[in-house]
């Protein structure tokens, strides 16, 4: 059996009024990506302002030692919710069926409500950015339903950790 990769991860919390100690969707994400062995690389409030949640992504993306970024909130529908309009044209490549598997897994915990969720995924410069909704159920459900086991190097029939280890 493989030995398990640990991955430094990235957690940016997207938000104009969250603060160190009220950011709890952060801190989940926090706890999540520690209790699966991976690395906690920054942890940044960014305001949920386009140039400015831009620039922060970019600047981990182009950091050769982040190995992943997770970003909660800013997905919804209120004209402040930019994390999608920020951060999308940076991708290379998109995950698809991140979006759909998400809203899938959480129509069983809020039912329709769901729809109203923009979360999704992409691929860049050997970085994957996982972008999830403000609250600390819906982080809990993207990352113990899908991220978990896709940034699980032992986790198959496949997973994205070859795709962001040079050299493995």
């Amino acid at each position: 059996m493989d030995s398990k990769i640990p991955l430094s991860l990235a957690v940016v919390t997207v938000s104009d009024t969250r603060t160190e100690d009220t950011d709890k969707s952060g801190q989940v994400l926090i706890a999540c990506l520690q209790e699966a062995g991976h690395q906690l690389h920054s942890k940044r409030i960014v305001k949920d302002d386009v140039y400015q949640l831009r620039s922060e992504v970019s600047q981990l993306i182009a950091d050769d030692s982040v190995n992943g970024i997770l970003t909660t909130g800013g997905t919804g529908f209120t004209d402040r919710d930019n994390t999608l309009i920020a951060i999308q044209p940076l991708l290379d490549k998109h995950i698809e069926g991140f979006g759909e598997l998400f809203r899938q897994l959480s129509y069983e915990e809020i039912g329709t409500s769901t729809i109203q969720s923009r979360v999704f995924a992409g691929l860049v410069n050997r970085t994957i950015v996982f972008c999830l909704p403000g609250s600390p159920g819906a982080c809990r459900t993207g990352w113990n339903g899908i991220v978990a086991q896709q940034l699980d190097s032992t986790h198959k029939p496949c997973n994205f950790v070859d795709k962001l280890i040079v050299d493995r």
